[in-house]
């Protein structure tokens, strides 16, 4: 089944890359141009490269939460 009609990208190749390691639809894109051109291939792309399919995505998915989010915020004082 064709996942990109501007390009004649195929369900199978798509899976192909995926299973060479591209983990999101510009990697994909990079590989075989599909989603390059109309766009409305890419949920279709995102929907077969699924969730967690990626060892990184799992690595980026482990990381702590930002400093940002622990650090308390400065009290303000009336005196100015």
């Amino acid at each position: 089944m064709y996942v990109c009609s501007c390009f004649g990208v195929t369900e199978a190749q798509v899976k192909k890359h995926a299973d060479a390691g591209a983990c999101t639809p510009r990697q994909i894109a990079s590989a075989c141009k599909a989603g390059t051109d109309c766009g409305g291939c890419v949920r279709r792309i995102q929907a077969l490269l699924g969730r967690g399919d990626c060892a990184r995505r799992e690595l980026l998915d482990q990381r702590p939460e930002p400093m940002a989010a622990s650090v308390a915020r400065p009290v303000l004082s009336d005196a100015a």
